[in-house]
């Protein structure tokens, strides 16, 4: 249990990535770029949602099962936004080009990472059950695509019109549900295992909704030349290349064992996937 204890916060430090650009020149820096900067995180979410849903496909067995579960996520995170009170920021926009920088909503993209990270905290209760070297391991490769993904949500929150401060507690916050899945998942593996395809679907719809309705519409609007735009495109494909190349370079590796059901049967358990969340 420590050891799942252990790995679980190693995955919430990851939230605390935005640190790294709030430093006076990062910060000065992080503010007069944060439109492209959005670009850049959009590209990152269209890959970690492309990843959840591929997952939740590969969970479920079935692609109209799966794909059943995504469109319903994005369905539910719609409209659960929309019962919500606005978030409270501390900006009311800033000047762009002469104009007023609209801000960004948030919210979808902070109820859908929380969603998602109650998963990672289901797949490492399932590979700390394997054995705990799989499971550091494990944390390890959640911790790297963590830490870029959280960096891109910061980047969303401080567009959002969030201080450093509020966004980085924000962040640290969602980051905190993984601890839902991992206690759960160690008294009621069997139970949340279920759960976990469901779970990533609906991210995964989540996240879909927030890269298609949000940050990609929001970097159009916010163009203000072609050459400006261009930049947005480019910032986009960074995301997308960055995103990517952690994905290539991390390990994907499965157990030598697979777990034997009562009958004998044997079944891929489901810490047999290094696969980000």
């Amino acid at each position: 249990m420590m050891d799942l204890l252990l790995a679980s916060g190693l995955v919430m430090l990851a939230s605390l990535g935005g640190v790294v650009f709030t430093g006076w020149r990062f910060g000065a820096l992080l503010s007069r770029h944060l439109d492209f900067l959005v670009s850049f995180s959009a590209g990152v979410f269209v890959v970690f949602a492309f990843g959840l849903a591929t997952e939740t496909i590969e969970h479920t067995g079935s692609l109209a099962v799966g794909l059943g579960w995504i469109f319903a996520g994005a369905i539910l995170i719609w409209l659960i936004v929309q019962f919500l009170p606005h978030l409270h920021t501390h900006t009311h926009g800033h000047d762009h080009g002469g104009d007023v920088h609209a801000h960004l909503d948030p919210r979808r993209l902070v109820i859908s990472d929380a969603i998602h990270n109650v998963g990672d905290g289901i797949f490492l209760a399932a590979t700390f059950a394997v054995a705990p070297a799989m499971g550091y391991a494990a944390a390890i490769s959640v911790f790297v695509h963590e830490f870029l993904q959280e960096v891109a949500e910061f980047f969303v929150l401080r567009d959002g019109g969030y201080s450093v401060r509020k966004a980085l507690t924000i962040n640290f916050a969602t980051a905190s549900t993984v601890l839902l899945g991992a206690v759960g998942g160690y008294f009621l593996l069997d139970l949340f295992e279920v759960l976990e395809a469901p779970l990533l679907g609906i991210a995964a719809g989540g996240i879909l909704v927030v890269v298609l309705h949000d940050l990609i519409p929001h970097s159009v609007r916010d163009s203000i030349s072609p050459i400006h735009f261009a930049k947005h495109i480019i910032c986009f494909v960074v995301g997308i290349m960055l995103m990517l190349g952690i994905n290539a370079l991390l390990p994907h590796e499965e157990p030598e064992h697979a777990h034997e059901d009562e009958r004998g049967h044997q079944e891929e358990p489901l810490a047999s996937r290094f696969a980000p969340r």
